[in-house]
């Protein structure tokens, strides 16, 4: 009886290493540009070119978007800098007081 339930565990565990070892299912992603026909060798469609393309003004906010967050950016990190200074500062003093309390 014993012998059974170890060799039903046994292999329980097996299929659940061997379920966890399959590769997932691939993604097929399908292509930006159709393919020409190959039969009459037609060329594909064309699409429209995107509105990003086609106005400048876009591209103009873009750019005043990413200026924008880059200034954000730069103004978090100057206000980082100096808390890790801070801190770095208090890690000094703390060291000192456990320094001077073993001596004491």
């Amino acid at each position: 009886m014993n012998r059974r339930i170890l060799c039903m565990s046994i292999l329980v565990v097996m299929s659940i290493f061997v379920v966890q070892a399959q590769s997932p299912i691939p993604i097929i992603v399908p292509a930006i540009t159709p393919a020409t026909n190959p039969a009459d060798g037609s060329e594909p469609q064309k699409r429209d070119v995107p509105t990003a393309v086609q106005e400048p003004e876009s591209f103009q906010a873009a750019i005043k978007m990413l200026q924008e967050t880059k200034a954000a950016n730069d103004e978090m990190l100057k206000k980082q800098e100096a808390t890790l200074q801070q801190l770095e500062e208090l890690e000094k003093a703390a060291d000192q007081l456990r320094i001077f309390s073993k001596r004491g």
